[in-house]
């Protein structure tokens, strides 16, 4: 199992230093990849939960490939509806070639309605446009001519990046079905994941006549002293003996890659980078030995 950190590439303190020092820091410590989120305009919706500057998470990380050596570097998760798919296509293929082939294309169909108004794209079938753009960037990916554009470069993993469809709904893990080669929940509850989640991606495959996506959840890291309450807490919060036993959890599962967010979804409750880097440092010290992928 390869663990994570999500680089928090918003916000008041958020910088080129700051984004600098969170992928040398976590490349150090041994972590295997980090990612980052995705907003185009941030419109009020977005500011209440994910504060400017909102650093473009493609640039961000072409820049942040060549400053690093060996962790692969993501998007959790990259809104397809948000760019045309011939543009995402060759930025994601390019990103890949100029990382050495360390992409990973995590995509969603995005939350925030007026976001989605101020660039002009249809909210109500943010689904339907997620599934055509993602269908036409992985042809991009495979064939140097799609509908008369030639593509090239193509990316350097073959046959492509690895994708990961964000999302818990019914159409979100058919897509992952159909499109991802994992599914990449974010801040859900264990016992969902392993009686509801879980079950309803194998039965879709099956449908399909497919094997299911790779399992890789995006979990919270809230480092606490004190044990939290069973009944409400997430996976990823509290002692690092309930975090270890969300990992054992998450194992038994299946899960090949886990992602640790820091964030707690509001901009007053944000800790300082430091606390944060701290906390990722406690772990790989304590619970995870990230040489060999696996708990200590």
């Amino acid at each position: 199992m390869k663990f994570g950190v999500n680089i928090l590439n918003f916000g008041p303190e958020t910088g080129p230093a700051v984004l600098r020092q969170w992928a040398v820091t976590a490349e150090s410590l041994g972590y295997h990849f980090v990612m980052l989120s995705d907003h185009v305009a941030v419109t009020i919706d977005v500011q209440e939960r994910y504060p400017t500057p909102f650093y473009e998470p493609f640039t961000s990380l072409a820049w942040l490939a060549g400053i690093t050596q060996k962790v692969e570097l993501g998007t959790t998760v990259a809104i397809l509806p948000y760019r045309h798919p011939l543009l995402t296509a060759r930025i994601t293929a390019n990103l890949d070639q100029l990382s050495g082939g360390r992409f990973i294309f995590g995509v969603g169909a995005g939350w925030a309605k007026r976001e989605f108004q101020a660039l002009g794209v249809p909210f109500e079938q943010r689904g339907a446009i997620s599934d055509e753009y993602l269908s036409v960037i992985k042809d991009c990916w495979v064939r140097d001519v799609v509908s008369g554009v030639w593509t090239g470069p193509p990316p350097a993993r073959r046959p492509h990046p690895p994708v990961w469809v964000g999302g818990s709904s019914e159409r979100a893990l058919r897509r992952a079905v159909r499109y991802g080669d994992a599914w990449h929940p974010i801040h859900s509850r264990l016992r969902w994941l392993k009686e509801d989640g879980i079950p309803r991606l194998q039965q879709l495959a099956d449908t399909e006549g497919k094997r299911a996506p790779a399992f890789c959840p995006r979990i919270d890291l809230q480092v606490t002293k004190e044990r939290l309450d069973e009944a409400t807490r997430f996976p990823g919060q509290g002692t690092l003996d309930q975090i270890r036993s969300d990992i054992e959890a998450l194992a038994l599962m299946g899960a090949q890659y886990v992602l640790f967010d820091t964030y707690l979804g509001k901009t007053g409750a944000r800790r300082s980078s430091e606390a944060d880097i701290a906390m990722f440092t406690t772990l790989a010290e304590r619970v995870l030995d990230l040489g060999r992928q696996t708990l200590r």
